[in-house]
């Protein structure tokens, strides 16, 4: 985490994972009730990096489009 926050940078990786952390959150407090906080811990960081993974590959898509504007 501290490499990855030094690499980033608080605001850029806030800016970045943000919106799959909220979603990740919700995710888990709905739905994962396992009585085992290790387990509910491993479930949410896995929702949270395919959460951040699909927003990552949507925003890709979305910035390869080429530019119809003129």
């Amino acid at each position: 985490m501290y490499t990855l926050l030094h690499n980033v940078g608080l605001r850029k990786g806030l800016l970045a994972e943000a919106p799959s952390l909220i979603l990740s959150i919700l995710v888990a407090e709905l739905f994962y009730k396992f009585h085992s906080f290790t387990f509910e811990c491993v479930a949410f960081l896995v929702t949270w990096y395919a959460v951040s993974r699909a927003f990552a590959l949507v925003g890709g898509l979305r910035s390869e489009r080429p530019d119809t504007q003129v």
